[in-house]
């Protein structure tokens, strides 16, 4: 599985806003975005006009950092997408939140998609009763998801479900809260996606994507 072993702020710098991959951090004093800090590079500092192409890009690489995914996993949700009759954009936003690490992070379990996707691949979900270690997995309606019996992996869904508490969307329910456990209803709808990212304007993505 791929990794991107940079410091995660540097995206949040290079965007000028903030994309809430560090979890609990993004909401404290010592997030960079607070600290007007400048994006990253020797050039940061400098003022330019963004280019038609370059307004596009930056949807783009916003889109998927914001849920972690990388250039050859975004092509292949964009394919998927094209299959649709519906509207391309809002049915590539739609898939992204099927994502298992994205429902385990929107259900609650983990503060962050960077932390749902580790507590993924590390064996601690089971999806209908199985366990399942592919973050990517994309979910179907009426699939559960729920956290293993056991100590550790109780422990961590608890925790974040304590300390950072968040609104669960409508296509998701919490059907356990003794042994965390969720369900997808429905699939997503362009309502659903995370307000932190709904500004996106997947329109201009479409356009750079099939150039």
């Amino acid at each position: 599985m791929a990794r991107f072993l940079d410091s995660v702020c540097k995206r949040c710098r290079r965007e000028q806003m903030k994309l809430f991959l560090k979890g609990s951090r993004c909401f404290s004093p010592k997030c960079p975005i607070d600290r007007e800090a400048p994006p990253p590079g020797m050039h940061g500092t400098r003022r330019s006009k963004t280019s038609e192409y370059g307004i596009r890009l930056r949807e783009k690489q916003r889109l998927k950092w914001f849920y972690g995914v990388f250039e050859r996993q975004f092509r292949r949700y964009f394919e998927l997408a094209t299959r649709s009759p519906a509207d391309t954009g809002e049915v590539l936003l739609a898939i992204l939140e099927r994502r298992l690490d994205n429902v385990i992070h929107r259900l609650g379990f983990s503060p962050s998609r960077a932390g749902a996707r580790q507590i993924v691949a590390h064996g601690h979900v089971e999806v209908n009763g199985r366990k399942c270690d592919i973050p990517s997995m994309l979910l179907k309606p009426g699939d559960k998801v729920k956290m293993k019996v056991r100590p550790r992996s109780q422990t961590l869904a608890k925790t974040s479900l304590q300390q950072t508490p968040t609104q669960v969307p409508d296509f998701l329910t919490i059907t356990n809260n003794e042994e965390p456990e969720g369900q997808m209803t429905r699939l997503p709808t362009r309502q659903d996606v995370d307000p932190r990212i709904a500004d996106i304007r997947e329109q201009l993505i479409i356009e750079i994507v099939t150039r």
